[in-house]
């Protein structure tokens, strides 16, 4: 199963600080939005999304759908495919997609230790709709 790029998504308290402070390591921005309280730092192929007033607590992240580089890949496994993957294992859900939508869409897992696990997809699912093509 590829679950495409990986970050790890930062619960921060205060976004201009946390950017000083990663900015500061090496960090550039490469998206998000300062105004509504994110944004996507890369050093090298380190992603580290920041996130005040989103997200509760820091957990791992992963794109669907898209490489390293934040580019949409030609094939991949539909994040609904992915989340049918794990439920049936029986992983804990902790939010669910819509198993009959698509295009984008996002879950969260969470390990057998609480950490979440977030899988958000931002790109329509390969083949027009086939969400179990690719590379999974």
């Amino acid at each position: 199963m590829r679950l495409g790029a990986f970050s790890m998504s930062l619960a921060v308290k205060d976004l201009a600080a946390s950017r000083k402070f990663y900015t500061e390591m090496g960090f550039t921005e490469m998206g998000g939005d300062f105004d509504t309280g994110w944004l996507i730092l890369r050093n090298g192929e380190c992603v580290l999304g920041l996130f005040q007033g989103h997200i509760e607590q820091n957990m791992l992240t992963f794109n669907p759908g898209w490489g390293a580089e934040a580019e949409p890949l030609e094939t991949f496994e539909d994040v609904r495919a992915i989340q049918a993957r794990l439920k049936a294992s029986g992983a804990t859900i902790v939010n669910e997609a819509d198993p009959d939508g698509t295009g984008p869409a996002y879950f969260t897992v969470s390990d057998p230790d609480g950490n979440q696990v977030f899988f958000d997809q931002h790109v329509p699912a390969p083949n027009g709709g086939d969400r179990t093509s690719g590379d999974g």
